[in-house]
């Protein structure tokens, strides 16, 4: 079945919202694929999904709350040497990472902040945050195959007889580039605990799960049109090749998010390269789908796979999973769009100081809006304001750099903070509102700090 052109007409569906709204109609009218979730079932779900995962996201030894009031001791401290078998393969310093692991949460390593002062506009390689639902497989680059199939493709060739492309392939193809940052919704969670009193049922997040690198392969468009995209294509939906997501009991398969055709032939790039060097194992070799602004779930690594479907279509991740519940959304949840707006400085928390002597505060700026407009930073928890001076004009999918110079008037406790507007006027709250997932935290942060 294919849909009516007027289903959508007139609608901007590269805006997630606009997106969301859109099919949301359509599965509604029984015009959309659940892929493999009847819709009483799907009903059902987003009728409790609002009290949020019985038990999901407690984290091992405790709970989320327990965990973030210790922060040097995180579930896994990191280590110098990664364990081959370990769900990140790459090695985690514990000056470089806080580390969270547990069979409900995946595996994430958050970058602390204070390493990127003095790094440069792009996050090296080694020190780029992880998060993972389950675990990073190694795939070697030689027997590796892109499949692209589904109704949307002349022929509506199966995944049985997809169209394929090997690594080389996609090596001769002609290359795109984009600088973007890629942020896990969850980033700022354990603010919603510490600042606003909530309760914290997932990875307790501070503000480093965030990194910008220059992502380097080919426009998913070209690889559309080689494929035989046709008119009749709404939906796009790359799945990765790490191990099936389990929680609750119920196998969810693999990572997946479907985006809307108009977005994936506006700017997504299946990037094969991170940082000038071919992507890592942990963040996503040999292909990584790099979905500019939106969040980081839609940005799906290690694919092995790409769905192109004539009706549009849903999967865990954009129905249970990465939507607003809580008792101001609907029952049906609000799909998480663009990120939000957000600053840090390159401090570490709970930062020692020296008494006497003048500091230059460097931070980072950044929104799913576009680029920054200014910085604001209080260094007296808020009492008084003073605009940081920009280092740069900042890229739209990435982040401005800031800094402003800060003598402490003396020994003692101080709290500061940075607060961001972009270009469309939006500013960091004081105040972020609750939902039960914890997602897209974007009050202004309070960082301590203590001048000895």
């Amino acid at each position: 079945m294919t849909l009516d052109r007027e289903d959508f007409a007139g609608a901007d569906l590269r805006n997630e919202g606009v997106y969301d709204s859109v099919r949301f109609s359509q599965w509604q009218s029984g015009r959309a694929r659940t892929d493999g979730m009847s819709r009483r079932a799907l009903l059902r779900a987003f009728g409790g999904a609002g009290l949020g995962l019985a038990g999901a996201g407690k984290l091992a030894g405790g709970s989320a709350g327990a965990q973030v009031s210790r922060r040097a001791g995180t579930l896994r401290a990191g280590t110098a040497q990664a364990a081959a078998s370990g769900p990140i393969l790459k090695p985690l310093p514990p000056d470089w990472f806080y580390v969270y692991e547990s069979s409900t949460i995946g595996a994430n390593a958050e970058m602390r902040w204070e390493i990127m002062k003095d790094k440069g506009y792009l996050v090296p390689v080694e020190n780029f945050y992880i998060r993972d639902h389950t675990s990073t497989p190694v795939i070697d680059a030689r027997t590796w195959q892109l499949k692209v199939f589904g109704s949307g493709l002349r022929g509506a060739p199966t995944v049985g007889n997809a169209v394929t492309f090997s690594y080389e392939d996609l090596l001769r193809m002609p290359s795109a580039t984009v600088t973007s940052f890629i942020e896990c919704a969850g980033n700022g969670r354990e603010f919603f605990l510490t600042q606003e009193g909530d309760p914290v049922t997932s990875v307790p997040w501070l503000l480093g799960g965030i990194g910008v690198a220059e992502w380097r392969g080919v426009r998913l468009a070209d690889v559309l049109d080689r494929a035989g995209l046709t008119p009749d294509a709404v939906d796009v939906m790359p799945q990765g090749l790490d191990p099936d997501y389990v929680t609750g009991g119920v196998d969810y398969g693999h990572v997946r998010r479907p985006v809307p055709v108009a977005k994936a032939l506006d700017d997504v790039i299946l990037a094969y390269e991170m940082n000038g060097q071919p992507l890592p194992p942990d963040n996503g070799f040999p292909l990584r789908f790099i979905c500019p602004l939106w969040i980081g779930v839609a940005n799906v690594k290690w694919v092995g796979q790409i769905e192109v479907s004539a009706t549009p279509l849903f999967s865990y991740w954009n129905t249970l999973a990465y939507r607003l519940f809580g008792p101001t959304y609907p029952t049906d949840g609000i799909l998480i769009t663009r990120q939000v707006v957000k600053s840090s400085f390159e401090l570490e928390w709970n930062a020692q100081l020296a008494s006497g002597r003048p500091y230059l505060l460097t931070g980072r700026s950044w929104s799913g809006n576009g680029r920054i407009a200014y910085t604001e930073v209080s260094t007296d928890d808020g009492q008084s304001w003073q605009r940081a001076r920009a280092r740069d004009r900042g890229v739209p999918t990435a982040w401005q750099l800031w800094e402003i110079p800060w003598q402490p008037p003396g020994p003692g406790a101080y709290t500061v903070r940075s607060r961001a507007t972009d270009v469309t006027g939006v500013t960091q709250p004081d105040v972020a509102p609750f939902n039960t997932r914890e997602y897209l935290f974007d009050a202004v942060v309070k960082h301590p700090v203590t001048v000895n």
